[in-house]
């Protein structure tokens, strides 16, 4: 296999080897006179990328060091008080500072981003590590990052979701979602009627997918910081993305049907070879060559073309790539709506008003070898030229030049970001729309009229054969249902060679693998072995779940039909969760295998393991889960939340199991006639010397024989405490401030903890020790840590 097909393109990558990803990420070992790379000059200048006397403006913000940026996330008050902390408390502490003689900016909102949730700063590592009010905030966000209330994100990657405008209604999917960012957008999105916490459970559903098992598994990790009963998280090759069935309204005699679910909204983020990341990934301006691009191009306009054909009239399809190539941007889109004229781009230019952006492409030249002075105008040069040929190149193909009616497709109407407008990355972000059904030719609205049907034998792919004898409902729709024009044959070879190249990486598109063959399939597409255990939903009198919901005061509004546990049969109940009723029609009606289904719902309840774990009568004692809490909170009878102050608090943070005989009346009295089991404690808005509660919040706690312990992981305790007290005081924050040196006098700065803890996430932590944490939280690094 020739050098260039071993590369590892992926999400994000540059496509690179991991080695030569390594080396990138070292600025000490690539200086700023490497940053040259004479081909991607000649490629891009002669694509008139940027007008010719902003082209030395645009090629020096490339050698930049890329600022960092982050989102304050989760539901909207905890953002908002979140944000207000940062603004009022920590931009003012950071405002003037000198280090080294140098004033050092502190950080600012990003101004396009709604609500002036997103920020960046510029700060070099070395002053994050050295000066002490940098060096808090780190802290800050290093916690506030491992709980999930800040997102490290860069900015151009939080685009896309914006422009996707989901509502909470909406049947969302995100094709290509790993590790989880854009997926975290989304699910806010969905929850966007919450006032106070997640507390409702919304009626819309967020299937989320990516073809790699591992990178599947940080995606629930990432997404699980926002509970969400409206999930689903699979592992999928999206380019051949399975039908899945759904509850179709009740026929006319009162007889249960089933339909295809379409989506309202989807997020093609696609696999490409990533040269917009180049502030960050060094690497890739010794190893950019100019047909980095054309691999992938087949493979992206097959998932764009999937997407569309996964989407309901007048839904909405936003496609993103991290390249500035426009033969994987523009040249995607006008292949795709070439084949299905039901699409069109969208004029979004009155959409986030303060974001700079360039129009699309109207006109590009592909390189056909690796040679830079090599080009065609026209797909028709170019065959020409093969004829004379001894070593004809095949694999390029009629939609990698920009068609004859180039102006009918409007791609003004998409947008490029540069780094030179306002200091980012280079990104790629189009927004599509399925017109009307009455807008729909005939044989379109025939096609769509048959989606509930099921498929005839002769339309089951050449993929999916095996699988589809086994589960006839769901089977996958043919390649001419793909809707790939005629040129696709070369286009085909393109993704046989992109599909190699993926499976070298693990990283991007594996196959859906069929019975009998599915091992061998997986390993060689890099998707890994499916061995999750299917969900079951519990019956509303099963004694478990009648026994939490009586333990916790559920009342009888709590959705109990949807109710879902995941274990072995025969295997004790350890975990509950709970599923909106869209995520139940999925779970009911798909083989779980067969759409791959990592996860489903989100976990409320959990077996209380050690100590006094049964309660009178023998049954397994379940306790009320911290991230599952605010999903149950709207059913908890509210006479039985106990009611604490800030002092209460502040004792349940310092220690793991503080006496209940410790605290102050009247919580003691009312905590001792509590019988052993899980609680719910709310803390009302309150000021206490220098710590102030902004807003109500409520906790899980646990109580034994005589103490109580509150149900937080160590991570969110610290965080909790640094946002009320300043400062890390639990157990876990002072011991490990005894084992690392202690911080300059003035700051109080918890050091991280030397080793990661058993928690969830705990390859998070990794990263954290052995690198900046706001660089590993972004998305491609994040990639490379799995």
């Amino acid at each position: 296999m020739a050098k260039s097909k071993r590369r590892a393109f992926k999400k994000g990558g540059s496509g690179q080897s991991r080695k030569d990803k390594d080396d990138s990420t070292r600025t000490d070992i690539i200086e700023k006179s490497d940053m040259d790379n004479e081909r991607f000059k000649a490629y891009y200048q002669a694509q008139n990328l940027v007008p010719e006397d902003e082209w030395e403006i645009f090629y020096d913000a490339l050698k930049q060091h890329l600022p960092t940026t982050f989102r304050v996330a989760g539901s909207r008050q905890v953002a908002n008080s979140l944000n207000r902390m940062i603004k009022d408390v920590h931009v003012p502490a950071l405002s003037k500072v000198i280090f080294e003689g140098q004033e050092i900016p502190p950080p600012a909102q990003i101004p396009w981003y709604p609500d002036g949730l997103a920020w960046h700063f510029n700060v070099p590592k070395k002053i994050l590590r050295k000066s002490p009010e940098f060096k808090k905030f780190h802290s800050f966000l290093v916690f506030e990052t491992e709980v999930g209330n800040v997102s490290r994100q860069e900015a151009v990657s939080m685009l896309p979701p914006l422009f996707l405008e989901v509502e909470p209604h909406h049947k969302v999917m995100d094709m290509c979602a790993a590790p989880g960012s854009k997926t975290a957008q989304l699910l806010e999105a969905l929850h966007a009627q919450d006032s106070v916490t997640a507390t409702s459970i919304p009626s819309g559903l967020l299937v989320a997918n990516d073809s790699d098992h591992k990178r599947t598994h940080l995606l629930i990790h990432q997404s699980a910081r926002l509970p969400s009963p409206a999930l689903v998280v699979t592992n999928l090759d999206a380019s051949i993305y399975p039908i899945m069935k759904i509850d179709a309204p009740v026929g006319p005699n009162g007889e249960k049907r089933t339909q295809q679910l379409l989506f309202d909204r989807i997020l093609c983020d696609v696999p490409c070879s990533g040269d917009g990341t180049m502030r960050k990934n060094l690497g890739i301006w010794k190893n950019w060559q100019p047909m980095d691009g054309n691999g992938l191009h087949g493979l992206q306009v097959r998932i764009l073309q999937r997407a569309m054909k996964l989407l309901k009239p007048e839904g909405r399809i936003v496609y993103s790539t991290c390249s500035l190539n426009p033969v994987e941007n523009e040249a995607v889109l006008t292949a795709a709506l070439k084949s299905n004229p039901d699409f069109y781009l969208v004029d979004v230019s009155s959409m986030l008003p303060a974001l700079k952006r360039r129009p699309g492409l109207s006109s590009w030249r592909p390189s056909v070898d690796r040679s830079i002075n090599t080009a065609y105008a026209t797909y028709e040069e170019f065959q020409a030229s093969q004829f004379a040929n001894d070593n004809p190149n095949t694999k390029l193909t009629e939609g990698h030049w920009p068609p004859k009616d180039v102006e009918r497709y409007d791609l003004p109407r998409s947008m490029r970001i540069y780094p030179h407008l306002q200091d980012t990355g280079g990104f790629f972000v189009a927004v599509l729309e399925r017109r009307a059904q009455t807008d729909m030719n005939a044989n379109e609205k025939k096609r769509e009229a048959s989606y509930s049907e099921e498929l005839p034998e002769t339309k089951k792919p050449r993929l999916e054969k095996e699988a589809n004898e086994a589960e006839p409902s769901t089977a996958l729709e043919t390649d001419a249902d793909i809707e790939i024009e005629a040129e696709a044959s070369p286009v085909k070879d393109v993704a046989v060679d992109a599909k190699e190249d993926e499976a070298e990486a693990t990283s991007t598109s594996a196959s859906v693998a069929a019975p009998g063959k599915g091992k061998k399939k997986e390993k060689a597409s890099g998707g890994g072995t499916f061995k999750e255990h299917p969900y079951t939903f519990l019956s509303p009198t099963d004694p478990i779940l009648l026994h939490c919901i009586e333990r916790l005061s559920l009342n009888s509004d709590f959705p109990s039909s949807n109710v879902l546990v995941r274990n072995p049969e025969g295997d004790a109940v350890r975990s509950l969760y709970l599923a909106n009723d869209l995520v139940k029609s999925v779970v009911e009606h798909n083989n779980y295998t067969r759409i791959r289904l990592s996860a489903a719902g989100t976990k409320v309840f959990s077996k209380q393991e050690g100590g006094k774990a049964t309660a009178v009568g023998g049954e397994p004692q379940f306790r009320v889960l911290g991230e599952g809490l605010p999903v149950i909170l709207p059913f908890v009878d509210p006479t039985t939340i106990i009611t604490a102050d800030l002092a209460t608090l502040k004792v349940l943070v310092q220690s793991y199991y503080p006496l209940v005989s410790s605290f102050v009346e009247p919580f003691k009295s009312v905590a001792e006639a509590r019988p052993v089991g899980s609680h719910v404690v709310r803390f009302p808005p309150e000021v206490m010397g220098s710590a102030v509660l902004t807003h109500e919040i409520v906790l899980p706690i646990w109580k034994s024989n005589v103490s109580l312990t509150l149900m937080m992981d160590k991570k969110a305790k610290s965080a909790l405490s640094l946002r009320l007290f300043g400062d890390d005081i639990t157990t876990a924050g002072r011991d490990a401030a005894q084992k690392h040196t202690a911080p300059a006098s003035g700051s109080a700065t918890p050091a991280l903890p030397a080793k990661a803890n058993d928690d969830v996430g705990s390859e998070m932590m990794v990263v954290v020790q052995e690198s900046d944490l706001l660089d590993a939280m972004d998305d491609s690094e994040v990639n490379e840590a799995v």
